[in-house]
């Protein structure tokens, strides 16, 4: 039964997963690593359990978290203004806000500079500069 359920656990995170785009993927990876790690040392009776559980939490916890960054910083480039995002329990708070003017790399190409914090529990736990491009392609098709 228990396998059963560890099966019906990492497809059910597989399916998830199919859909999503690079950063889904490397926050999913990041925080599945990061859980089952926790995961294994926490659960003292049985190693592989904690680590399958851990890691199946982390993943899902990871790419979360990639898609509130990579949403909050193409709102904040979008708009030109700061975009803010608090967890319903008031612990979690990501911050963007855009640094600078646009630039144009090239002419259908729209640059600029978002500033990302996120704090947990009043404490400031990551602080970035990301470039948030976005461009229109012409093709000429028949």
């Amino acid at each position: 039964m228990f396998k059963k359920g560890i099966i019906l656990c990492l497809s059910a995170v597989f399916f998830i997963f199919t859909s999503c785009s690079t950063y889904h993927y490397e926050g999913a990876a990041v925080g599945g690593a990061v859980g089952g790690v926790t995961g294994a040392i926490l659960d003292s009776k049985n190693h592989w359990r904690g680590g399958v559980i851990g890691a199946a939490i982390g993943a899902i916890a990871g790419a979360t978290i990639a898609d509130v960054s990579v949403r909050g910083a193409r709102d904040a480039s979008r708009q030109g203004r700061p975009v803010e995002y608090r967890t319903e329990d008031g612990r979690g708070y990501y911050r963007a806000e855009p640094v600078g003017q646009p630039y144009y790399p090239n002419e259908q190409t729209k640059c600029r500079k978002v500033n990302e914090r996120i704090w947990e529990d009043g404490r400031l736990v990551k602080d970035t500069i990301k470039e948030v491009c976005e461009g229109e392609r012409y093709e000429r098709r028949y």
